[in-house]
């Protein structure tokens, strides 16, 4: 009989922070697929290279493997209601895993500059939702103060439970290669993923299942890159709305994992990150958000400017599902508009068009 997948708290217990006490609250997130990726691996020049789609999740990006720590461990204290800052998959997530909990979700959003389909999720869920006037840094720093001085649980990814949620992703790239990739390519915002699957991989290396640390990759947008700049970002601008972060939470623990893995961080335009983003759909079959994008765009970058990938061995994670932000879909390469051909009901016809006759 097929094991039917649990989540991942129910699946790494003996390797999160939960014991028998623990409320567990999951929509069966995790166990996402390892897409091997030929097309890619050919552009960059690599021997292998996987896509790690976290759009599978039950709320379409990787945030549920955290979520379902961070809300299962805020019930099990106690907890009537989480609170998040987002600009859109945090909120959406945050607001399922509060519904399947039976409590109330309290969403934070920048005014403006948010991608309807990830906000339709939050609104769906029932979750209060208040527009802040500021950007994601503002929304985070008003989250903070309300969980540190009123009955609310915060959930974004300075919570550590979120981080331990995370690194699971990591243990499933094992299982799946049954060792370690090369190199572990992301997208870069708040920076939480990026020190989560480091984490796993860093537990890995302690418990004998894996004998190197792959170098730990993280490509943000040009307009809102703090660790290539090294220093925040007061008002961060690109089309990439998930990492559209100009502070990032989990920055000291990001630069870490950096170091520790002979990693590093990169930049990549907003141009790069929609060729890429159509790229992927076209020739690998995977449909992202444009964020989602960016960590395949910061690879091609790197094999452009004179990285030598042969025979490595290269995991990418795509963070969120194309749905999230499908409006970048309908557009053509010069941004307008992308409309289907009229044709006549003559099949004749059509097989000409086609060029089939």
């Amino acid at each position: 009989m097929a094991h039917q997948w649990r989540g991942v708290i129910r699946e790494y217990f003996d390797r999160l922070d939960v014991d028998s006490n623990t409320t567990i609250i999951t929509l069966g997130e995790g166990g996402t697929p390892l897409v091997a990726a030929p097309a890619l691996a050919k552009l960059v020049g690599a021997d292998e290279v996987y896509l790690k789609v976290e759009g599978m999740n039950p709320t379409g990006s990787f945030k549920d493997r955290g979520m379902t720590m961070a809300v299962s461990k805020a019930v099990t204290q106690g907890a009537k209601a989480v609170i998040c800052a987002s600009t859109g998959n945090t909120s959406a997530s945050a607001a399922a895993y509060a519904a399947a909990a039976g409590i109330q979700s309290v969403v934070l959003v920048p005014e403006g500059k948010i991608a309807l389909g990830k906000l339709a999720q939050a609104v769906a869920h029932k979750a209060q939702i208040l527009q802040v006037q500021g950007n994601f840094d503002d929304c985070l720093d008003l989250a903070r103060d309300l969980s540190d001085n009123y009955a609310v649980h915060l959930v974004n990814s300075v919570n550590p439970d979120r981080i331990e949620g995370q690194k699971t992703g990591a243990f499933e790239v094992f299982e799946f290669l049954d060792r370690a990739p090369d190199i572990h390519v992301l997208p870069v915002g708040n920076a939480g993923n990026y020190s989560a699957y480091f984490k796993g991989y860093k537990e890995d290396i302690q418990a004998g299942r894996i004998k190197h640390l792959p170098q730990m990759w993280g490509y943000q947008a040009d307009g809102s890159a703090p660790f290539v700049y090294g220093t925040p970002v007061k008002n961060p601008d690109t089309i990439a709305t998930a990492i559209r972060i100009g502070n990032p939470a989990s920055y000291d623990l990001a630069l870490v994992a950096c170091e520790e893995s002979q990693g590093r961080f990169g930049a990549v335009k907003d141009p790069d990150i929609l060729w890429m983003h159509r790229f992927l759909s076209q020739e690998v079959g995977v449909f992202v958000e444009p964020s989602s994008a960016t960590g395949a765009a910061g690879l091609l970058q790197a094999s452009r400017t004179g990285d030598n990938l042969a025979g490595k061995t290269i995991v990418v994670t795509v963070t969120g599902n194309g749905l999230k932000d499908a409006a970048w879909a309908l557009k053509d390469e010069n941004g307008d508009e992308i409309k289907p051909q009229v044709v006549s009901k003559q099949a004749d016809e059509v097989a000409e068009r086609l060029g089939l006759a």
